[in-house]
């Protein structure tokens, strides 16, 4: 399979054998189509380099991960983008999962949607003294990324955080014992990076065995889990619900756009 590429996800490896991964799609780092399969085509080909023994997976801006572009797919019509958004989604949360080496998420401000989707299935979170998390989907029409929100908070909270689109501080992560460190946002680069090159110094035999058996013992399928959710997706966007959600969030009206054009 020919590597995906897309300006805003670019990779450098580091002599010490740190991967850092980072994404940048002003303005809020949502990610089109072609930006989730290169976020996979990128971590698929860090984790298939023998000499990165870790990976960095941050963001510049204002905040980690806005989710999908959702006005990519309000101007696409029929569900081509939809469908590229869930495959897109899937294979980047799947490539975090199944990395070979550790991923340590690095999140500043807002991480929302997919961006838990990544953060959810990282093995180390570092994070801003700003930074929230959110799974606003229901405001959107859609579902998924539950899956990996339960990963991050407890189970009653991660319902309610579903339910109600509520966010959830660093801090509050970090006192559930998820985010391994917050630091100031000037910082946080660094911070990922010392994490990492804790990990890096380790065999990269040991530690790439220890990423499969830690996978191995996961108590449910994350990837079977998470398709199950799209599903509901699916029909959401049947019923026309999710579109007329979608077209409201936009500020677009495609029943009124493809009249016009047809």
């Amino acid at each position: 399979m020919t590597p995906t590429t897309h300006p805003s996800v670019t990779t450098t490896i580091h002599t010490d054998g740190i991967a850092e991964i980072v994404v940048d799609n002003p303005p809020v780092n949502a990610l089109p189509v072609a930006g989730w399969f290169a976020l996979a085509s990128a971590l698929d080909a860090a984790g298939a380099d023998e000499s990165v023994r870790v990976v960095v997976l941050r963001a510049e801006g204002r905040g980690f991960n806005a989710g999908v572009d959702i006005k990519e797919m309000q101007h696409t019509d029929g569900f081509t983008a939809l469908l590229g958004a869930n495959r897109g989604c899937y294979a980047a949360f799947k490539a975090v999962y199944e990395c070979p080496v550790p991923v340590v998420t690095a999140v500043n401000g807002f991480c929302l949607g997919g961006g838990i989707g990544l953060v959810g299935n990282s093995d180390v979170i570092v994070a801003s003294d700003d930074a929230t998390f959110g799974l606003p989907e229901v405001d959107r029409g859609a579902l998924g990324a539950a899956t990996h929100l339960s990963r991050i908070v407890p189970q009653h909270r991660m319902r309610a955080m579903v339910y109600t689109s509520a966010t959830a501080t660093a801090q509050e992560l970090h006192a559930y014992g998820t985010v391994h460190s917050i630091v100031p946002r000037e910082q946080l680069r660094e911070a990922a990076l010392a994490v990492a090159t804790q990990i890096a110094a380790k065999n990269p035999t040991v530690i790439r065995a220890a990423k499969a058996s830690l996978n191995g013992i996961d108590l449910w399928d994350v990837n079977r889990s998470y398709r199950f959710e799209q599903g509901f997706t699916f029909e959401l966007n049947l019923t026309g619900v999710a579109d007329r959600i979608r077209d409201e969030f936009a500020g677009t009206d495609k029943a009124a756009r493809s009249g016009s054009e047809g």
